[in-house]
C-alpha cells in the first residue's frame, strides 16, 4: 500500500466518531491488514468491574473494518465470531491485529487477535461481503 493511501486511512480513523468515542487509534495498515490500539479504562467496565465485551468487540471491529476495506471496494461484515479468553487489566493498552486469510471476488475472511503486553485476550474469525462500490474517500480517478 502506498504512503498516500495509508495517510488517508490514518486520517479517516482519527475523524471517525465512534473510534474517537473509545479513543481507538490506527497504528498500522496495509492491504488486508490493520493494527489498532485502545487503552482500557474503567469507563469501559461492565457491571462486574471487568472489561465490557462490547468495548473489546469495538476494537476488533475497527481493525476488521480497516483491514477489510484496505483494497479498492467497500466491504461489509457478514459474520463475526468472537471468543473472549481473559479480561484485560485496567489501564493497559489493547492491540487488535486483523489479518486477511482469504479473499475472493465477493467475500474475504479475516483472523483478528486482541492482546495486551502479556496475554492473548480474544480471537475473532470474520467474513465480509465485497460490494461493487469503490471506497469513496480514496479519490478514485483523481490524478496525483
Amino acid at each position: 500500500m502506498d504512503k498516500k493511501k495509508k495517510q488517508v486511512y490514518f486520517r479517516m480513523v482519527e475523524e471517525e466518531p465512534y473510534a474517537k468515542l473509545l479513543n481507538i487509534k490506527l497504528k498500522d495498515v496495509d492491504e488486508g491488514y490493520a493494527l489498532c490500539e485502545m487503552e482500557y479504562t474503567e469507563r469501559m467496565d461492565n457491571l462486574y468491574g471487568l472489561a465490557h465485551g462490547g468495548a473489546i468487540f469495538s476494537l476488533i471491529d475497527e481493525a476488521f473494518e480497516i483491514s477489510s476495506n484496505s483494497h479498492e471496494n467497500v466491504a461489509v461484515a457478514l459474520n463475526m465470531n468472537v471468543t473472549y479468553i481473559r479480561p484485560p487489566k485496567k489501564h493497559t493498552t489493547l492491540k487488535a491485529e486483523s489479518k486477511e486469510i482469504h479473499r475472493s471476488k465477493r467475500t474475504a475472511s479475516y483472523y483478528i487477535t486482541v492482546k495486551d503486553d502479556e496475554n492473548l485476550l480474544a480471537v475473532c474469525q470474520a467474513i465480509v461481503y465485497i460490494k461493487d462500490q469503490e471506497i469513496p474517500f480514496l479519490g478514485h480517478g483523481e490524478k496525483e
